[in-house]
């Protein structure tokens, strides 16, 4: 056969030289397994080199695929019915058991397994797309909410600090009450929840998830809405129910601080950038796309650090399509694109203008947001940036558990972080399968280019720059901004390997995703920081009663004294997480991680016990200051010549006995 031009030639078309680059790239990742112990490490070049391999199977097994099997009428009618059964369940189990169990885990992976395979299997004139979105929202209502319902205070650190603002606004009704933080110059997230507290006259803790708490789960209607633009609505409603299962999709839905509302902001901006470039917007839909941009930069920092990076990606894909380095604009427009690429040279230049002018202006250690965030990555690069320096930091502010690496011990302590990273990885893997269809010459455009990018660019920072022990970006804030368009694009990689490989792949390849990835994301420790199911291995973000009113009344007895008001001998220490909640809610601001040396007592003279340090996965620094799990009695942090000055029972505080003196 003559062909016209290398393109018509199969093996070099612009995908299919993707995917075989794509398994060259895996080969190359493989040995670094060998030189260092991470999951990703482990995974990642396994799961793209499969992927290539599959994708690659699609193109030439796409004349034998066959139309994968359905669901009978008769299930497909009674599967609403018993999620939904399945959701009252949830709920009844939490009220019972006072708290989410494992059993309420394991039963809510069944209702995901139940909710992805109605998506998947059943017929098309049975498939009903506005009664399954209503089943996903509820869903990412109950999962969340239950949380909320059980948990005496609040889940999470950072929402301590940030209530603690939201209550100076309300006392001084003024902004100006938080002048010297760095979030005066984006304050929405607190103005919101101080405006929610006054209109509906509730607690800050209730005008937290009247606001913020309430809109969160009803965000996933965005990514389906963004999808829809793409792919028909079977597979948009996929991409929606991925985005509600997803572990830090959940986490920002429990733990509600700026990220979440910074979330949400970021969702409805993606959508109106993806839909001015599938449409022929009109001024409105540019006004919203602007709207949305500035309303991510009046909210959280880095979330609009994740913004400016897919408008760079957005940008680069224009770029793409008007200079044409690869020849993608020389092709026929019947089967390319519908309209010209959007030009976003102004929206760029305004967003990093207007993103530069805020940080300049806003407050942070002493300094300007941008010069101190400045400093610290100038100071990351000369101390502690390194090929495969993993442990040099942590993921997330204020979280030990990132630099609590210890080896291995047991079965269990092997398979848990796989287990973690599951969900992430079986979405990751569909991912680089509609990457690599949208790289078709007659599929790409500027829209699925943009996603492409988005993702590349952020996976960059969430595994590229932490294996080079560069974690000021704060990776862990990442993934629930970046399973949004891996989510998209997963759904695309999935309805290509569903419709063009054989009967036996594509079936697996549903079953997988409908039976692994529900269990996979609802056992990941975002999805349980109130009640981790694993819990020898991750720490319990939320705390009981005895150890919220235990806090209180340190705080009444000691008079909540300022920083400079306390001397070096009398700081405060407990274990990691719960020395946050001194510090943050201010009862007693100087508090910080007790060390404890190994099979050693701790020489602390003020020292907080609580019983979970004897039962959970709490965090202790050793004789080296490296943070580690370790149990402990209260014989190795309250010395027994020291005093007891505080005890509930579970929480006793004590300090040098009067006696010693």
């Amino acid at each position: 056969m003559n062909y016209r031009s290398l393109s018509e030639l199969r093996p070099l078309r612009l995908d299919t030289v993707a995917a075989l680059c794509g398994l060259v790239i895996a080969l190359a990742l493989f040995p670094l397994r060998f030189l260092a112990s991470q999951v990703y490490l482990d995974t990642v070049p396994i799961l793209l080199g499969t992927a290539c391999v599959l994708y690659l199977l699609s193109l030439y097994q796409g004349e034998d695929a066959r139309a994968a099997p359905t669901l009978p009428s008769s299930a497909t009618m009674a599967l609403p019915a018993v999620v939904l059964a399945g959701l009252a369940a949830l709920v009844t189990l939490t009220v019972i058991q006072g708290s989410r169990t494992p059993l309420f885990f394991g039963a809510a992976s069944v209702v995901g397994t139940l909710l992805i395979a109605q998506i998947v299997f059943a017929r098309d004139e049975e498939f009903h797309p506005g009664l399954l979105l209503l089943q996903i929202v509820l869903f990412a209502v109950v999962f969340r909410f239950t949380a909320l319902y059980v948990t005496p205070g609040y889940v999470g650190i950072d929402i301590w600090t940030h209530t603690e603002l939201v209550n100076a606004i309300l006392e001084e009704r003024s902004l100006g009450a938080i002048s010297d933080d760095k979030h005066y110059a984006a304050p929405f997230y607190h103005l919101l929840v101080a405006s929610s507290a006054l209109l509906y006259d509730v607690p800050i803790r209730l005008a937290v998830y009247l606001s913020v708490g309430v809109v969160m789960p009803l965000s996933v209607l965005l990514v389906y809405a963004t999808t829809n633009l793409l792919v028909s609505q079977r597979w948009a409603v996929l991409a929606a129910a991925f985005y509600a299962l997803a572990s830090h999709v959940s986490m920002w839905g429990i733990h509600l601080i700026p990220t979440s509302l910074g979330l949400l902001f970021f969702l409805a901006m993606l959508y109106a950038l993806i839909r001015v470039m599938r449409i022929e917007y009109t001024v409105r839909d540019f006004s919203l796309l602007v709207l949305f941009s500035v309303a991510v930069i009046l909210t959280h920092q880095v979330s609009t650090f994740i913004m400016l990076v897919l408008l760079l990606a957005a940008f680069v894909a224009q770029l793409v399509f008007v200079v044409g380095p690869l020849g993608l604009t020389r092709l026929d427009t019947s089967v390319f694109r519908a309209k010209k690429p959007v030009n976003l040279v102004g929206l760029v230049v305004f967003n990093f203008g207007l993103t530069i002018f805020v940080w300049s202006l806003t407050p942070y250690r002493q300094d300007s947001f941008l010069a101190t965030v400045l400093s610290f990555f100038t100071q990351t690069l000369e101390d502690s940036a390194g090929f495969l320096n993993i442990a040099s930091g942590s993921s997330d502010g204020g979280a030990e558990a990132e630099a609590a690496s210890t080896a291995p011990s047991t079965l269990l302590d092997q398979v848990v972080p796989y287990v973690d990273a599951l969900g992430f990885l079986l979405l990751l893997g569909a991912t680089f399968v509609g990457c690599l269809y949208v790289v078709h010459r007659r599929r790409a455009e500027q829209s699925v280019f943009t996603l492409l990018l988005a993702s590349a660019f952020m996976l960059v920072f969430v595994l590229g720059f932490p294996m080079f022990g560069i974690h000021n970006f704060i990776p862990n804030r990442w993934f629930a901004f970046l399973f949004a368009p891996m989510a998209v694009l997963g759904v695309i990689g999935i309805r290509t390997l569903s419709g063009n490989v054989t009967t036996a792949v594509a079936v697996s390849v549903l079953l997988l995703f409908a039976l692994v990835f529900p269990g996979a994301m609802i056992l990941a420790p975002e999805s349980n920081i109130d009640n981790p199911v694993f819990s020898d291995h991750h720490e319990q973000l939320a705390y009981d009663e005895s150890e919220l009113a235990a806090a209180e009344s340190i705080a009444e007895m000691t008079g909540s004294p300022s920083g400079s008001e306390i001397r070096p001998d009398q700081r405060l220490y407990t274990d990691h997480p719960y020395q946050t909640l001194f510090s943050r809610t201010g009862a007693y601001p100087s508090t910080t991680t007790a060390t404890v040396p190994d099979d050693g007592a701790a020489d602390h003279e003020y020292a907080v016990y609580r019983a979970a340090q004897s039962s959970t996965a709490v965090y202790f620094s050793d004789e080296n200051g490296e943070g580690r799990i370790e149990r402990i009695s209260e014989e190795r942090l309250c010395q027994p010549d020291q005093a007891t000055v505080y005890t509930n029972g579970e929480v006793t505080m004590c300090t040098p006995s009067p006696a010693s003196g």
